[in-house]
């Protein structure tokens, strides 16, 4: 139910751009969302339909790509991809360390949008 909120902020920034811009209309909008966010792409879509009705991005096209979790070692800062199923035992693969902190997967964000 999180994603309504979230939906509402990119409905926002979107619109925003329209009146900034004179936009007539949206025609795409490439979301990127962290694989690490609980956001469910379903969801965001079926709320964007929904809220955007009656705007400049009625009929947009909603792509959303997922971000890959990206850790990097506390020990030596090399950066790595992660599975989220194995975040729990995560290791180096460069040092061996066992500690690393998240660089991405947790973000969301509009890429770009095409517009007309």
């Amino acid at each position: 139910m999180h994603e309504l909120p979230v939906t509402e902020r990119i409905l926002d920034v979107i619109l925003s751009h329209v009146k900034r811009n004179q936009v007539r209309k949206v025609v795409r909008v490439n979301l990127r969302v962290g694989e690490l966010s609980d956001l469910e792409d379903e969801w965001i879509q079926h709320y964007f339909s929904y809220l955007a009705k009656d705007t400049e991005a009625a009929e947009a096209q909603l792509v959303i790509e997922r971000v890959p979790v990206v850790i990097s070692c506390n020990h030596c800062s090399h950066q790595f991809q992660v599975d989220i199923k194995s975040l729990k035992e995560i290791q180096c693969p460069e040092c061996g360390e066992k500690k690393g902190s998240i660089v991405s997967g947790k973000e969301y964000y509009i890429k770009d949008m095409e517009v007309m």
